[in-house]
């Protein structure tokens, strides 16, 4: 609007006859000068002109008939039928990729970019952007952007995206991208590369120098205290800069980004863009303080008093574990523990370290995801003798089933991630293995474990409860050899060992006063936002719950209805 509005005429009612007027004489004039020109030529060329013909003049009907009107544009297919749905490269083969952790995708070409942001079909309702069970938990202005994109304007797309998304460098590289999954185009076509556009959005700002520092003209007295730097915590702090408030992270770790930063191996996120997202929230006047873990270093009661509002924003840390016979023996690791162990290692340059408890090892995966894959990755990097993956469920299908996954649901559908394709192309096979269930763990005398007892599982459906059923099926045992076993099965809640006075509910989640709310009850200054709040999800998720923790906190602390966004 603002680009367009120096073209809208301003006319006061009152003048609107006068305005009139002044029109219709402009128009006769200009009659009357088309005409003399008429009949010169004619003229000049040895012809006459009647009289009449030079003092007719059209009749004046309004305003606007003396606008000149512009001729129609010309009418293009429509570029999602013109155009084919291209996602980023991965330029660097395999083979390559594992011999270092660099980031190993690149975003599209700005022409390609823009070609693929006007595929985008504009539609009625935007499924993409809605924040229920599917489309985009932060509900990004998705057609808006992808319109600015396609026009060549790069300003006005950043300034769209940022409305909604504080951290669009990290969605770009690390969220599965639901809003894709729900793209109307995806009924019948392969959906936008929304992901991709929203990738180059933000690194075209960077680029430009249009990513500044921005602190707040006006800061108020308020002060509030985030326990966690992770996304719903980072998102929470610059939510509540914007509007004045004096912000303070507190993070156990020594580096700040929560599983951004130790939780996602450099190949897929760079640590450098981390710092650089964080160093521009310094600039802007947020304080990070470090190496701090809330209940042993700082007691929680202490924050209450000396903050206004303290927010949770812990993440949801407690893996899932395997309660299985042997369990006990050694070399049985959680995920997570890996994968934060390595990146501190590689930023730290003491890989050598971590290549010790893996190289030369039959490594197996159990359970899939981001965090599975992420574990394949590493292990293969580290020169494993072997890597397996176990998977409880059925392989997926090659294409949506309309009738038990429809649109707009998240597609359910085979994939091949990085550490499928590198496993793949180390040891000559996917890892994946399928309705597998590990029955026992298998040691020798000195408490190693030697390998996995499992058996095969059969799927149906329920007809009458609709949901899937598993059984074992008998005679498929099988003994899987394993020096490392790596448990990646997701979490189970925040961990609260150093603050055992905060409730939890029935998930393990920390309780607030109903499903809805942030706030932990209404007699304290206590919120909570993201996953230790609501569960395991994803990053959009967690951006999402910071943003609408920090109105929820902005209402508490000035008592009247924050300006704050509610949703988007």
């Amino acid at each position: 609007f603002h680009n367009h509005i120096n073209k809208f005429v301003k006319v006061i009612p009152t003048d609107y006859k006068k305005a009139l007027a002044i029109a219709k004489e402009e128009a006769i004039a200009e009659a009357k000068a088309a005409a003399i020109k008429a009949a010169e030529a004619k003229q000049a060329n040895g012809s006459s002109t009647s009289h009449k013909s030079t003092v007719h003049e059209p009749k004046l009907q309004d305003l606007e008939d003396y606008i000149p009107e512009k001729k129609p544009a010309k009418k293009v297919g429509a570029n999602f039928i013109k155009y084919r749905r291209k996602l980023p490269q991965i330029t660097v083969p395999p083979s390559e990729r594992l011999q270092n952790w660099d980031e190993f995708q690149n975003g599209l070409s700005a022409k390609d970019i823009k070609t693929q942001a006007s595929r985008c079909m504009d539609c009625g309702t935007p499924f993409c952007q809605s924040d229920l069970n599917y489309g985009c938990p932060v509900s990004n202005m998705i057609p808006q952007f992808n319109n600015f994109v396609a026009r060549n304007e790069w300003e006005l797309a950043l300034k769209t995206l940022l409305s909604t998304n504080n951290f669009p460098e990290f969605t770009g590289r690390v969220c599965p991208a639901p809003c894709e999954g729900s793209c109307t185009l995806g009924i019948s076509d392969d959906p936008v590369g929304i992901k991709s556009i929203e990738r180059q959005i933000i690194e075209v700002g960077y680029k430009n120098g249009w990513m500044k520092p921005n602190p707040p003209s006006v800061r108020t007295d308020k002060t509030v205290a985030i326990i966690g730097s992770g996304p719903a915590g980072l998102a929470c702090a610059e939510q509540l800069n914007k509007i004045g408030h004096n912000v303070t992270i507190f993070e156990r770790s020594d580096r700040f980004g929560g599983l951004l930063m130790y939780g996602i191996p450099n190949m897929k996120l760079d640590k450098s863009i981390i710092e650089r997202r964080l160093t521009l929230m310094k600039d802007e006047g947020i304080k990070f303080i470090n190496n701090t873990e809330i209940g042993k270093d700082i007691m929680l009661e202490d924050l209450k008093k000396d903050y206004d509002a303290v927010v949770f924003a812990v993440g949801s840390t407690i893996p899932r574990d395997l309660s299985i016979k042997g369990r006990e023996f050694k070399n049985i690791e959680f995920a997570m523990s890996l994968l934060e162990e390595n990146t501190k290692a590689l930023l730290s340059n003491e890989l050598s370290s971590v290549r010790k408890q893996i190289e030369g090892k039959k490594v197996i995966v159990i359970g899939g995801g981001d965090t599975g894959n992420d574990c394949l990755a590493t292990a293969t990097r580290h020169g494993a003798k072997s890597v397996i993956n176990f998977e409880l469920l059925p392989q997926p299908v090659a294409k949506r089933n309309d009738s038990t996954n429809p649109w707009p649901q998240w597609p359910v559908i085979m994939r091949v991630d990085y550490g499928h394709e590198e496993v793949k192309e180390r040891y000559g096979n996917d890892p994946r293995e399928y309705c597998i269930m590990s029955k026992e763990f298998i040691g020798d005398s000195d408490g190693n474990v030697t390998g996995i007892k499992t058996i095969k599982l059969e799927w149906t459906r329920n007809t009458e409860t609709k949901r899937w059923e598993m059984k074992e099926i008998p005679g498929s045992e099988e003994i899987f050899e394993a020096d490392l076993v790596l448990l990646s099965m997701g979490f189970t809640g925040p961990n609260m060992i150093k603050n055992k006075t905060v409730e939890t509910n029935e998930r393990g989640n920390i309780k607030t006063t109903t499903p809805e709310s942030y706030q932990y009850n209404t007699q304290e200054n206590i919120f909570v936002a993201g996953d230790c709040r609501r569960g395991q999800s994803l990053i959009v998720w967690a951006i999402q719950e910071g943003r609408r923790c920090a109105r929820s906190i902005d209402t508490f602390l000035e008592k009247k209805t924050s300006y704050l966004p509610d949703l988007g």
